[in-house]
């Protein structure tokens, strides 16, 4: 159908439509904010009046927790082409200029083309140290 045949369609009743639906939408987060507090002003009352205990057995979980996941972490295999003939770390540079001492790649990348872990990199290494695990 050509463009000029169509019929001409009213901006009133879209506009009507997103009007409603805005202020449906913030009357639903009125409510919803009135629910929240609602519920919140009961358990204000029933507070534990231990806040230390509370707050040690948050600390406990927080730290076994984080020993679980970040121990796990730091032993993985970084690159997972290492140890393999297509492991692009393993090509390494070197140069040397008169009597200087050689400059070379691998003292970076050597322990990531040797399968190494998170915890086996030259300065990330001494980093993980702080973390649990």
């Amino acid at each position: 159908m050509p463009s000029h045949a169509r019929l001409k369609s009213s901006r009133i009743p879209r506009t009507l439509l997103r009007a409603g639906l805005v202020i449906s939408a913030a009357g639903a987060a009125i409510a919803a904010g009135g629910a929240a507090t609602a519920s919140a002003a009961p358990a204000a009352a029933e507070r534990p009046s231990d806040t230390g205990a509370a707050a040690s057995a948050l600390t406990g979980a927080l730290l076994n927790s984080a020993a679980g996941g970040l121990g796990t972490v730091k032993n993985l295999q970084v690159n997972p082409l290492a140890k393999t003939p297509v492991d692009p770390l393993a090509n390494a540079v070197s140069t040397q200029i008169a009597d200087f001492k050689p400059v070379s790649t691998t003292l970076l990348t050597g322990a990531l083309s040797n399968g190494g872990a998170l915890r086996d990199l030259p300065l990330v290494g001494t980093l993980t140290r702080v973390l649990p695990g």
